[in-house]
């Protein structure tokens, strides 16, 4: 289904698979004056090329959606077969930190290695859990499978900046938790900056405005200096929950709008 590329350079499949309804207010630290409506979408990320597969993000599955209030437009496993990807066959699963809809579907992968920053597993599983407020983004149970993936041997730990692949490299920036990660992806038009949650949506970075669940506003303004620094240009980064990914990008496959090639230029 996938263009497979020479070297370095990747196709990127924005999956887009939930959705919730809310206003701009929710969306910034110290609310929003107009507080117009502004939406969140939920993707997953998958990038492909030189014969290999990497799957950014595993999103959350019906029930845990449902808890949290939130649409689940399409099963995680099914985006990624529509771009031609099985998950039981992934070997590589990136994760941006362990929120519930970066870390669910505990079972959707089971011959990947999880890519995750040591400070993030430390963040989850230590003292700041304590607090009810820092740990009501995350599922106890999300937490408890990523050690026991560690237990079966299929965590690989990152500590800072790291080469996953030639033309893929992760990036700890922290800042919305303590060890957020963005992922550099070198692609035909230069290299893309998949931000997940460092930049939730454009305006989010493009008018330094966190998002209010944050573990350190520094941190999370330093990073919209790095996602820029990382990025080939501004309309390199792609954000992780804005409905303008989707409604920017050309389709990945005719007739569903929603997944979309993000390695190519924006056509509207």
């Amino acid at each position: 289904m996938w263009l497979v590329l020479n070297g370095s350079v990747y196709e990127i499949h924005a999956i887009r698979y939930g959705h919730l309804d809310r206003t701009a207010t929710h969306n910034f630290i110290g609310g929003d004056a107009h507080d117009a409506p502004m939406p969140l979408d939920y993707y997953v990320w998958a990038i492909v090329g030189g014969g290999r597969v990497f799957v950014l993000d595993t999103g959350y599955d019906g029930p845990t959606g449902q808890a949290r209030g939130r649409q689940l437009l399409r099963p995680v496993g099914e985006g990624l077969a529509l771009v031609g990807i099985d998950a039981a066959t992934v070997r590589d699963v990136i994760i941006s930190h362990m929120h519930y809809d970066h870390c669910g579907n505990a079972g959707l992968f089971p011959q990947a290695r999880y890519h995750l920053q040591d400070d993030e597993m430390a963040f989850c599983t230590g003292r700041a859990m304590c607090h009810s407020l820092m740990r009501a983004p995350f599922e106890g149970q999300d937490v408890q499978a990523m050690v026991g993936r560690l237990f079966e041997g299929r965590v690989v730990f990152h500590n800072g900046t790291s080469e996953l692949a030639p033309g893929i490299t992760l990036h700890k920036v922290g800042g919305h938790t303590r060890g957020l990660q963005v992922v550099q992806v070198q692609t035909a038009r230069g290299a893309v900056v998949l931000a997940s949650d460092a930049a939730h949506f454009y305006a989010n970075w493009q008018q330094r405005r966190p998002f209010p669940i944050v573990d350190s506003v520094s941190a999370y303004l330093d990073a919209y200096d790095t996602i820029e620094r990382l990025a080939a240009s501004p309309e390199h980064i792609i954000p992780g929950h804005d409905p303008l990914v989707w409604q920017r990008y050309p389709a990945s496959l005719p007739g569903i709008a929603d997944i979309v090639r993000v390695d190519l230029p924006p056509t509207r």
